[in-house]
Order: structure tokens, then sequence, then C-alpha cells
């Protein structure tokens, strides 16, 4: 059979599989996993690197790999190579969505970001250099620029921690000191809602006022002409109304 269960004879492999697939043997189980290890620490090898190392990679994989025997039914006839291969890199790519990229990004993206990823690889040693854009779309019979896509995906899964320095372990500056800056809908809010409290406390003719010039904002002449008065006197209904609101804020303060 395969080299991930060459150290069992096939007798003795279908002897476990027997086993396990009628009575549930524990021990029985323990063997077939320990058998296909290697296929579990194969795969997770694949995906290793920077962002997350084989160790914890090949856990995921493991795990994978024990769920794939406790699913596997022998009596169809099907390899439990090819069964359990999906299985363990679902277990992966679930871990990686889960787990380790902040930035969930589309499952056609996903998939082209391996397949860069592979592409750059093989023409890395094809061109003893590392390839272009053009070159991986080229390979991949990709556009350019969803191949350019990709690879930013892929670097930008997991954002920077604000908790750190953007230059160097040295500097002093985090990206939190200069990210950001201040709201001015919080100042907005603050005010609606010291409105909501203090307007209740005007008649309805300063309400109109005041709504008319500073939520519709109708020049003075405009509201002269919707209620029926002279722009003059609107300036000093206006200035009142304005005088009253501060006095009901005050009062609303204290």
């Amino acid at each position: 059979m395969a080299s991930a269960t060459r150290s069992l004879e096939a007798s003795r492999e279908r002897d476990l599989w027997d086993r396990f697939s009628r009575e549930r043997d524990p021990a029985a189980k323990e063997d077939l996993v320990r058998a296909y290890l290697p296929l579990a620490a194969q795969i997770a090898r694949r995906y290793a690197g920077v962002s997350e190392p084989f160790d914890d990679l090949f856990q995921v994989a493991s795990l994978g790999l024990v769920n794939a025997v406790d699913r596997f039914d022998p009596s169809r006839g099907t390899p439990f190579m090819g069964f359990a291969k999906p299985t363990i890199l679902g277990e992966i790519k679930r871990y990686f969505r889960d787990k380790v990229w902040t930035v969930r990004v589309p499952r056609a993206v996903h998939d082209l970001i391996r397949k860069v990823d592979r592409a750059t690889e093989d023409l890395t040693i094809q061109l003893h250099r590392p390839p272009s854009v053009v070159e991986i779309s080229r390979l991949l019979g990709a556009d350019p620029s969803a191949v350019l896509e990709a690879m930013v995906a892929r670097e930008k899964r997991r954002p920077l921690s604000l908790d750190v320095s953007p230059k160097s372990d040295t500097d002093e500056e985090f990206v939190a000191e200069f990210s950001g800056g201040d709201d001015p809908g919080y100042g907005l809010a603050e005010e609606r809602m010291l409105l909501a409290e203090v307007l209740p406390g005007l008649d309805r003719r300063d309400r109109l006022i005041l709504t008319l010039r500073f939520v519709d904002e109708l020049p003075q002449w405009r509201i002269a002409a919707r209620i029926g008065c002279s722009q003059m006197h609107v300036s000093r209904l206006l200035r009142m109304a304005l005088e009253r609101l501060r006095e009901v804020s005050r009062e609303s303060i204290i």
C-alpha cells in the first residue's frame, strides 16, 4: 500500500480496519492513526511557513486524520488515502480560516493564493530568482490583476498589530499612536442628545425657527417668508430662541 502504511502488513491493516469498523476497538483505531501519521505530517509540511509553525499544523492535520479514521467505511472498497487527504486538508483550511487569518478572503481568492504560492515556488527553482506577476499569471493561465490581488490578499490576511512598531523593535513609537483620529461624529452625537433633552422646553414657534435655520439651513429671508414676518423680526426671534435654549441647557445641566 502507500508509504504511510509501509510499516503495516496488508493482512495486519485489513485486520485493524475490520476490528475497528465492527467493534470500534480503541486499540485498533490508535494503531491505524499511528500508521497514517506520516500522511498528516506530509500535508502539514506543505502549509507550514512564516505564519504558522509545522508543529501546530501537524496537530491540526492529526486531528483531521483521526476524524477520517472515524468516518471511513472500508466496506465501500475505496482506498483510505483518497478519503483521508480531503478530510485533513479541510481541517487545515478551517484552522487557517477560523484561527489564523484575521481577514476572511473570498473562496476564489483563497484558492488562487495556493496556486500562486505553488507557482512561485516552481518558477523560483526554474528561474533561480523570484518570478514576476506576469510570469506567474502565464504559468497559471490567469489574469495578472487576479494574481496580484491574490498576492496582496495573502499579505493582508493578518493585519499589523497596533502594539508593534512599524519600523523596528527598538522604536518607541507604535502603530496605535498615529493611527486613527478624532471622530467628529462623537461631538455631534453628544450635541444631539443634549438637544433632545432641552428642545421640549421651548415653545412651538422657537422650535420651528431653530429647525428651519439650523436643520433645514434656510436663510433668514426664506424663514421670514415661511412664517409670514420680516427678516429683521426673524433675526430677533432667533436671538431670543437661542437665549432661551441656553437657559434651558443650563437648567438641565444643573
